[in-house]
């Protein structure tokens, strides 16, 4: 017997794994948007006239954010300038690739882009690094130059906010990682929906509430112009493990993934729970809670050739003295 839509009562093309509930493509389509434009209304993500970034990847996330944010600015009158950011992290055979894949999408929106690369801003390519590091921590380089870059590439634009395509599994994901990791002090932050009011460019999750699969329905049936090839240095990435889990807990329970980030967004801190201050980078200026940020540590190991001098805690003797290094050196 044919479903119907929850919605129109016409007949049902798919059922959401979000709530269960059967609808046709155009319902679909509405409630899915209208849920984003719920959650940039009600936690005020923006203001009218501004300039903003999207971190375009050219994967499924960023993709349908463009194309959702270009239609809700449009249909509600956000009345703010877009462009997309991307960042080159020079990994042959898969970032080269979905480049080409934002490529498209900025003729396909009609929106400007923008593409900066480690290369230009480090002096290392990701290939290069892995060279140097190999297939282990090799996330750990890539993901902190990554933040910063994005940051870097937004300075330059002069936007007043960066949106990213983070979504509800993500931040489950990180939710369960700092539980794993015992870090209490980020375990709050990373429910938060917009980030780097303390100083950086303001960053906003609008697909906070979104499920990856109602975002992948939505892309296949939009038939969106997305690249779907995983990173081909990441099989081992500790945030693997965590999404594995949490696809168990959704087979079980799908209301898992958001019970996961409301659980995060009610925790309090303990008072006697030491949160890192925000201050500047010795060296590049950039915020940082420590003497260096992650990046210029980083980025001075593999120039030493010490490539794993920021990471792990047996380190924190050489990274002092290379703080101090470069102190006598500004003085």
């Amino acid at each position: 017997m044919p479903a119907f839509c929850t919605k129109c009562r016409g007949r049902a093309l798919l059922k959401r794994p979000k709530t269960g509930e059967a609808f046709c493509k155009e319902c679909f389509y509405d409630v899915f948007e209208s849920e984003i434009h719920k959650t940039i209304v009600t936690n005020k993500l923006f203001k009218k006239g501004e300039l903003v970034a999207i971190g375009a990847s050219g994967g499924k996330d960023s993709t349908v954010l463009a194309y959702v944010l270009k239609t809700l600015n449009q249909k509600y009158n956000y009345g703010l300038n877009l462009i997309l950011l991307s960042v080159d992290e020079g990994i042959t055979g898969y970032r080269d690739d979905s480049l080409e894949t934002v490529k498209r999408n900025k003729d396909q929106y009609e929106l400007p882009l923008k593409v900066i690369s480690y290369k230009e801003l480090y002096g290392w390519s990701m290939d290069d690094i892995v060279k140097q590091i190999g297939l282990k921590n090799n996330c750990t380089f890539c993901g902190v130059f990554r933040r910063q870059a994005l940051d870097r590439g937004a300075m330059m634009l002069k936007v007043d906010k960066i949106v990213t395509g983070h979504n509800a599994d993500d931040i489950a994901e990180t939710v369960i990682m700092n539980i794993l990791r015992g870090d209490i002090a980020r375990l709050q932050r990373c429910t938060a929906i917009t980030t780097g009011t303390e100083g950086a460019i303001p960053r906003c999750k609008p697909l906070k509430y979104a499920y990856e699969k109602e975002i992948v329905m939505y892309a296949y049936f939009k038939k969106l112009d997305y690249f779907s090839t995983e990173c081909i240095y990441s099989p081992n990435a500790y945030r693997g493990y965590a999404r594995t889990y949490l696809k168990d807990l959704e087979k079980i329970r799908p209301s898992s993934i958001i019970d996961i980030i409301h659980s995060g967004e009610s925790l309090s801190v303990k008072d006697d729970v030491k949160m890192p201050v925000q201050g500047t980078c010795a060296k590049c200026g950039y915020i940082s809670s420590q003497p260096l940020c992650k990046a210029c540590v980083l980025l001075e190991g593999l120039n030493r050739g010490l490539p794993r001098l920021g990471i792990g805690k047996s380190n924190k003797t050489k990274i002092r003295d290379l703080v101090n290094s470069i102190n006598e050196l500004k003085t």
